[in-house]
């Protein structure tokens, strides 16, 4: 272990600190999900560097090669590496692609569909003076985009399901970004969940006095829980800066780093990655 830099609060775990009992599934959902899947994580122990460097490779051949088959081959690897070795049970994997694949369907209809005032594409239909159309072209596009962006999800899924954010942080730093940066990352991301746990408890307060009986009723609740919630989140960056002065806090933030050396069979597996996506994009183009 070497003392490169400490805040207090040890960084590998940050935000959702609560583990969960022993055999009961953890159930956390979104981000504080993925941070204790990445606290619990066997790959945590892997160098930060290497994580990062594997997640942006996987993420720039995705984007650069530029293939439909490269891009489900991306989401499918990632998937796999975050079900078996990330040990996120499959059915949470799927929950947090549901967001990003609502989404991307969304817009990938949009770019396969067209509207028109005469009968055009491959496919149409009349809608009463005008036609919804389809053309292969449209469709095609439509699930390059579609494939791409997911194949960049999962890589981005991986680095944030194998490494806590006060590790990141630690990458970032050693890449020589701006120091304030980095400081603003760690603590925007540390006051999302403070504010989420004040937010549920609030709303939680309000769903017992009936605060949600009815539409009219859950619009004034929710107002009188975003005024209340700016207050607290004032009176909660009080109390933060109160605890970091009193553990020795002067200015800047200082994190426990673990020593993590990447071993050659680490790197081999990232250059036969690598390698295997430049194959497979020379085999099908």
């Amino acid at each position: 272990m070497k003392l490169q830099n400490f805040q207090g609060k040890r960084q590998d775990s940050a935000g959702c600190r609560e583990a969960a009992p022993s055999g009961r599934r953890h159930s956390l959902r979104g981000v504080g999900s993925m941070d204790y899947y990445a606290s619990q994580s066997p790959l945590r122990k892997w160098n930060d560097s290497y994580k990062v460097t594997a997640a942006g490779t996987a993420l720039l051949l995705c984007l650069v090669l530029n293939r439909i088959e490269i891009s489900a081959a991306v989401l499918l690897s990632m998937g796999i590496v975050n079900v078996w070795a990330n040990q996120v049970p499959l059915r949470d994997y799927i929950g947090f692609l549901k967001i990003p694949i609502a989404f991307l369907a969304l817009g990938s209809v949009a770019i396969a569909c067209g509207v028109s005032s005469q009968p055009a594409g491959d496919y149409w239909i009349s809608l009463h003076g005008c036609y919804l159309y389809l053309s292969n072209e449209g469709i095609r596009q439509a699930m390059e985009l579609f494939f791409k962006a997911m194949g960049a999800v999962s890589a981005m899924y991986f680095l944030a399901l194998s490494t806590s954010a006060g590790e990141l942080a630690g990458v970032l730093r050693k890449a020589h970004v701006p120091k304030i940066i980095v400081e603003l990352m760690n603590m925007i991301y540390r006051f999302i969940f403070i504010l989420t746990k004040v937010q549920r408890n609030m709303k939680t307060a309000a769903v017992s006095r009936l605060g949600y009986v009815d539409f009219k009723t859950s619009c004034r609740s929710f107002g009188q829980t975003g005024g209340n919630l700016f207050l607290l989140s004032l009176r909660k960056a009080d109390t933060y800066y109160d605890a970091m002065v009193s553990r020795g806090y002067e200015g800047e933030f200082l994190f426990w780093e673990e020593e993590k050396p990447v071993k050659f069979w680490q790197a081999g597996i990232l250059a036969m990655y690598a390698l295997g996506l430049l194959f497979l994009f020379f085999l099908v183009k």
